[in-house]
């Protein structure tokens, strides 16, 4: 009797410590991280990236997952810093769970990873930060792809905006980063084959300037008819406060960049507003959409934010890029048949259609284009009274 106890002891030590070793190897969830700015004041737009990550994470998950296995969004804080942005993408990649990156809003933290990323092999997407270089690099093969706007797009319809308003002659106020270099160059291609268009000047800004109302009184005086504004929001906060102070004669127009929809710019510049005359770029709202996908995510957002109301949705441009990216990224690693992360840059580049928030896409990406946008996505909005972003209607 002793002997059979001890035969039964040592197979149920045996079957234990067998599946103990099918736990350890079973696949944990696929993970997809997003190394943005969510430590940086009053910034809302790594929150709304990963509001609509989440969204569609929740319905993948819910059909069934991707390769059997579920799908997790993890979060890292760069502060907006390209060194901490360094330092979370290299833990990322010792991760092989991790299988791509979603980036944040501010271009320097993503141009300046650009070595990184790819010595790394980490898909990178894209759903805010719109410099030119991002994507247009030197790297084969290219391991970023954008679903997003980029500089070249924002500046042409923001000067058109200008020319439609009757201002042929603009002034530029830009931040001293890669984002602002790469949103003069683009100004300056299109006045070089626009006539009418004339830039009387440039002026600079660091991070950290408490006023700006130098450079914008010299393009004034300048005789630019209205302000072409590259700023975040707490730069645009500074700028319409002393805008707002001055005579009504001294106000132009300001046709700003999309950046100061990614923090509480409104709800500090809210009086400015009644003062100063503000559109800004976007490519998505949920205002007024009525279709199946914008319904479902709405839904979505409800139990991920708390909020369905399309016109309280922060920062709305991110989650609606990063919920399409995540889509796009999910029939990706389908279609690879495994996470390895090369196998899905090459399944981003060769998806076919898909039917998205933002748009239907007929074939997001191709080895030669990695932006999932095009430039008749974008459009200019104004806040109206109660804090939302109204796309501008007769201007798109």
């Amino acid at each position: 009797m002793l002997h059979f106890k001890q035969m039964m002891s040592r197979r149920c030590v045996a079957v234990l410590l067998l599946w103990s070793a099918v736990a350890a190897a079973a696949p944990g969830n696929i993970k997809i991280a997003i190394d943005a700015e969510f430590g940086v004041p009053d910034s809302t737009s790594a929150q709304a990236i990963q509001n609509g990550a989440q969204v569609a994470v929740n319905e993948i998950n819910a059909t069934g997952g991707v390769l059997g296995r579920n799908l997790e969004v993890i979060i890292r804080d760069n502060r907006g810093v390209p060194a901490r942005s360094l330092n979370n993408l290299r833990e990322l990649a010792a991760d092989p769970d991790v299988v791509a990156v979603l980036c944040g809003r501010f271009s320097p933290a993503v141009v300046e990873t650009l070595p990184e990323i790819h010595r790394l092999k980490m898909p990178l997407l894209d759903p805010w930060a719109a410099a030119d270089p991002i994507i247009d690099n030197s790297y084969a093969p290219n391991y970023v792809f954008r679903l997003s706007l980029r500089d070249a797009w924002a500046l042409a319809v923001m000067l058109r905006k200008a020319n439609q308003i009757g201002a042929h002659k603009v002034g530029i106020l830009l931040p001293n980063t890669a984002w602002g270099r790469s949103s003069l160059k683009a100004a300056e291609d299109i006045e070089s084959h626009d006539a009418q268009l004339k830039i009387v000047g440039s002026q600079w800004y660091n991070s950290g300037d408490t006023s700006l109302l130098q450079q914008y009184q010299t393009l004034r005086q300048a005789g630019a008819g209205a302000l072409i504004f590259i700023a975040n929001d707490r730069e645009a906060n500074i700028m319409l406060r002393e805008m707002a102070e001055l005579p009504k004669e001294q106000r132009l127009p300001v046709v700003a960049h999309w950046g100061l929809t990614g923090g509480s710019f409104y709800d500090k510049s809210a009086a400015a507003l009644k003062k100063v005359d503000l559109s800004v770029v976007q490519t998505y709202s949920f205002i007024g959409k009525r279709d199946p996908v914008a319904r479902r995510v709405l839904a979505g957002l409800k139990a991920v934010s708390g909020n369905d109301d399309p016109r309280k949705v922060v920062s709305p441009v991110g989650v609606a890029h990063s919920y399409d990216l995540v889509h796009l990224l999910a029939i990706a690693i389908k279609q690879a048949k495994r996470t390895d992360r090369e196998a899905i840059q090459r399944a981003l580049e060769s998806l076919g259609s898909y039917q998205g928030l933002v748009r239907r896409y007929d074939q997001p990406f191709t080895p030669k284009r990695h932006e999932a946008l095009s430039i008749n996505q974008v459009y200019m909005a104004r806040f109206a009274d109660d804090g939302a972003i109204e796309p501008h209607i007769g201007v798109q």
